[in-house]
């Protein structure tokens, strides 16, 4: 009698001082067997999901913890199994209790967030729900980070009572694995570890990026130190807010609700603060390339209607553009940002002030689902496609990567990446002013002797980049500049071995490789330090779904298509401006075609096979242009190199590598190619020397301009 008043006291409290809320569907605890994972944020999580969780479960608890003198008073107030983690038959009494009948709590990390992100997954409780095959009902546990109880003291603000959330998602099963039993529960651990991530997926809240920003101030604080650019000026979340308002007071009179406006700007506070003031007052910022040329870029304008661009005097006249804005001032309003300030009165200054303190009530939320962003597509085929992503991809995006990787506030971001890249716009800064991690921004990727200097002096331990922009960092780097780096990832293309090796041997780093479209806002895979596998990006981020579809010709793999939170919202094309073509790859809508050919091994990890347009049909066999590009980089590891098809009479089409390796010949790429394993049809016959090979601001190779070349 004593014990359930008890219960029914700390329940109170609790509700009180912690305004716990239950949401989800409580019928779904409510299974023959039933088995609830949880997420393990603080020394309160046991205690919380014994008081609010309405089922009395059996809670499995290490040893270790049972034997504290405050766990054993509080595990009197609910039913417990102890279990010795080191005893391998421990988990065969938890799988005992689940099939009795017995609702169980476990908790699958084994220990509390120190990173507050997801913790390794132990294969036990893994064991526990394939061989019982219950229902897994993972419980999401929000709030209790922030708690004095947590372990992440120092990289997280702490309150003593923060509003906590538990959160009840629908069941899954976990399938009995074929194999040895080490095997068996290897792969059982990892499907429930995908559980985990789904669940911490599905957990976020449907917000705009505005909304989110404010989030993000009110957790870390307004006067938290955040981003910083090349000014070396660090600058904080309230002041990153007040230079998004005055953005968005100067330019609203000069666009309308719905409206794209251009920014022609470098990596700078300034144009992340732009972006960001633009999208709380519904106008779409359209990034635009301003390495395209004049042609790419009117282009881009054209088929997302832009009317007016924002651009700055000092960027033109640095960055060598004045060709570029001659020759789009007679079409489009050019707004520069040295002429907007100097107009800012009081008037405008009292506005921004209103919003500064009360930004949520004086700014309307908006609709997580409306367009947020305009980027448009390299060009590296054809004329660049305005790509539509609403707020809703691109966080959603941001929660997936952060359901794999466990980027936490004390770690700083180095982006060198453009803004108008995809990449470096989700990731590289969207994802750590959101999350709370530092970020510093640098307006051109192509300063290879600059950039390991800065990434050394600014304690950077993130960067984000290419094959190419890394090999030339690497090269120049002195072998301390990059010490301090815990993640280094590349994508956009593939990443050489070369690059690969220089990094480990001479930095001591592994470069994680992911795979991603502009699409898809832009991850869609990458390596983690939890999961990697060599020769592959990595596995598909959790709530991907993906098909493969056979090509005629090509044996191994099939054409990638995928549905996600993080897809686009859709096309805007050249030919058809301002008419949004909505993806419906395969006749399913909400579905995309990537256009690259991929394999899936058994374990989840992809590996990218070649572009469906890099092919060519040498002899009445396919081959992949990607693969003799990797062969004339194994046989020429130190120059760059493209690889074109052409007309061939006899044979219908050949292979053409050019290079910027005067000495390369035809037996060293066949030598290359027996080392790869590559065919020999893979071998370019015809060698042409050039004196170097054209890349987009992405750092991918220009294929457009070499075929203008080629037939000029």
């Amino acid at each position: 009698m004593l014990k359930p008043l008890l219960r029914t006291a700390l329940r109170g409290v609790f509700r009180i001082l912690y305004r716990v809320e239950v949401k989800g569907h409580p019928g779904h605890l409510h299974q023959d067997k039933t088995l609830i994972v949880a997420n393990h944020q603080s020394l309160l999580d046991g205690v919380l999901l014994a008081l609010f969780l309405p089922v009395d479960a059996t809670f499995v608890v290490n040893t270790g913890i049972a034997n504290k003198p405050f766990f054993r008073t509080v595990l009197r107030l609910a039913r417990h199994l102890t279990v010795d983690p080191t005893n391998p038959l421990a988990m065969k009494t938890v799988v005992a209790r689940v099939n009795e009948g017995e609702p169980v709590v476990i908790f699958p990390e084994g220990r509390i967030s120190v990173t507050g992100s997801l913790m390794k997954t132990y294969p036990g409780t893994g064991f526990v729900a394939a061989r019982s095959q219950a229902s897994v009902v993972p419980v999401s546990i929000e709030g209790a980070l922030h708690t004095p109880f947590s372990y992440v003291k120092g990289l997280f603000p702490t309150r003593w009572f923060p509003k906590i959330t538990l959160t009840i998602h629908p069941p899954h099963t976990i399938a009995r694995a074929e194999g040895s039993a080490r095997e068996a529960r290897r792969k059982a651990g990892e499907d429930l570890h995908r559980v985990m991530q789904h669940m911490t997926l599905e957990s976020r809240e449907r917000t705009t990026l505005f909304s989110a920003l404010l989030q993000a101030r009110a957790r870390f604080g307004g006067a938290y130190m955040l981003v910083e650019d090349v000014r070396l000026q660090e600058e904080s979340y309230n002041t990153l807010l007040k230079m998004a308002l005055g953005a968005a007071r100067l330019l609203l009179p000069h666009s309308r609700p719905g409206e794209a406006v251009g920014v022609l700007l470098p990596n700078s506070t300034g144009t992340l603060a732009a972006i960001l003031g633009l999208t709380a007052f519904e106008r779409i910022p359209a990034l635009l390339n301003y390495s395209a040329g004049v042609g790419g870029v009117q282009a881009a304008c054209h088929a997302a209607q832009v009317k007016t661009i924002v651009s700055s005097r000092q960027f033109i006249a640095k960055g060598g553009l004045e060709k570029l804005i001659a020759g789009l001032e007679p079409h489009y309003q050019i707004l520069y940002v040295e002429d907007l300030k100097e107009r800012m009165g009081l008037s405008d200054k009292l506005w921004i002030a209103a919003r500064m303190v009360a930004p949520q009530r004086l700014i309307a939320p908006g609709n997580p689902d409306a367009a947020a962003v305009i980027l448009f597509t390299s060009g590296s085929e054809g004329k660049p496609k305005g790509v539509v992503h609403s707020h809703n991809s691109l966080l959603a995006n941001i929660a997936q990567v952060r359901a794999s990787a466990d980027f936490k506030p004390s770690d700083k971001f180095f982006l060198a990446l453009p803004l108008f890249h995809s990449f470096g716009l989700t990731c590289g800064a969207l994802l750590p002013v959101l999350a709370g991690c530092k970020l510093f921004l640098y307006p051109s990727p192509l300063h290879y002797r600059i950039i390991p200097e800065l990434v050394y002096d600014r304690d950077a331990t993130v960067l984000f980049g290419t094959s190419t922009f890394l090999g030339a960092y690497g090269k120049l780097a002195h072998p301390f500049d990059f010490a301090r780096l815990r993640y280094v990832v590349a994508g956009a293309e593939k990443l050489s071995d070369a690059v690969r090796d220089l990094w480990f041997d001479k930095f001591g780093v592994r470069i994680l490789v992911g795979y991603g479209t502009t699409e898809c806002a832009p991850v869609l895979a990458v390596n983690t330090p939890m999961a990697a596998r060599s020769g592959t990006v990595g596995k598909l981020l959790p709530g991907i779904q993906y098909h493969l579809e056979p090509v005629p010709g090509i044996a191994q793999g099939g054409a990638l298509y995928v549905q996600g939170p993080n897809v686009m919202k859709g096309y805007l094309r050249y030919e058809n401006p301002g008419l949004l073509e909505v993806p419906q790859a395969l006749g399913r809508p909400g579905w995309y075609e990537t256009g690259d050919i991929v394999s899936i091994d058994s374990d989840g990890f992809v590996r990218i096979e070649g572009r469906i347009k890099r092919f060519a049909k040498v002899a009445g066999e396919m081959v992949s242009l990607d693969v003799a590009e990797q062969v004339a980089v194994k046989a020429s590891p130190l120059h760059h190199h493209a690889v074109l098809a052409q007309a061939d009479p006899a044979k219908g089409e050949s292979l053409l590598l050019l290079t910027t390796d005067a000495a390369l010949n035809r037996a060293q790429l066949v030598t290359a190619a027996q080392a790869l394993g590559a065919p020999e049809l893979a071998v370019a016959r015809n060698i042409r020397v050039v004196d170097q090979i054209p890349v987009l601001g992405s750092g991918k190779t220009d294929y457009v301009s070499l075929q203008a070349q080629l037939a000029g």
